[in-house]
């Protein structure tokens, strides 16, 4: 369990935009995860901070950044955008390895809601370099035209309540031609995992899988 990590507060540049966010690097860390917020989310999203919390744990660091500019965001459909925001990760993706604390370090994607969809976008192009994904309560359905080509693995993680959200990721695992996927369905949990012990669950699956293909695994051929 890492105890000590550097964090920074960063400006993500993203054509004329500029993205506030958060990059904390464990010491020794040999992977970092990029978080796509949902659905009028941001770096402050309390869910996704204690998921980071729980990576950075297990010694694998975290960027917590914006998808969008506060004058975007007032935009509503701009939060359904899913090019816009893959573009926005895939620039975060690309300035991460410029910077000191997370240059060389494999990188992975956590995605929630409508960010799960960008990640899964942003990953699916041909020069991605991206070891592993994780999708909270999220809407692969919504890059429905790159799920085919996402080769990274991916683990879809839906709360057993979240009956409309689970019903599309059932039907998007089955398109996504990844050689390692799973489908984890958290018992009793509705779309936000409220209820006691959900979020905790969330985190320890994203944590291990993050493990399992970002830390431990052999470093993929692209």
């Amino acid at each position: 369990m890492a105890e000590k990590y550097t964090e920074q507060k960063v400006l993500v540049p993203a054509g004329e935009a500029r993205l506030e966010g958060v990059l904390s690097v464990p010491e020794g860390a040999q992977a970092v995860v990029i978080f796509a917020h949902g659905s009028g989310s941001s770096r402050h999203s309390p869910r996704n901070r204690f998921v980071a919390r729980e990576i950075l744990k297990a010694g694998i660091g975290a960027l917590l950044f914006d998808l969008l500019t506060v004058e975007e965001d007032s935009l509503y459909l701009n939060r359904f955008n899913i090019a816009l925001l893959a573009e926005r990760l895939k620039a975060a993706t690309a300035w991460l390895e410029g910077q000191p604390l997370a240059s060389g370090l494999r990188k992975g994607y956590f995605g929630a809601s409508t960010g799960s969809a960008a990640a899964l976008m942003a990953a699916a192009e041909p020069d991605a370099r991206i070891g592993a994904i994780v999708s909270r309560g999220g809407r692969p359905d919504l890059a429905e035209q790159a799920l085919a080509k996402v080769k990274s693995p991916t683990l879809l993680i839906v709360g057993g309540f979240d009956f409309e959200v689970l019903d599309l990721n059932r039907k998007a695992y089955g398109r996504i031609e990844a050689e390692k996927k799973e489908l984890k369905i958290v018992p009793g949990a509705t779309h936000l995992f409220e209820e006691p012990g959900a979020l905790e669950e969330v985190a320890r699956l994203a944590s291990d899988w993050f493990e399992r293909y970002l830390v431990r695994a052999p470093a993929r051929v692209f």
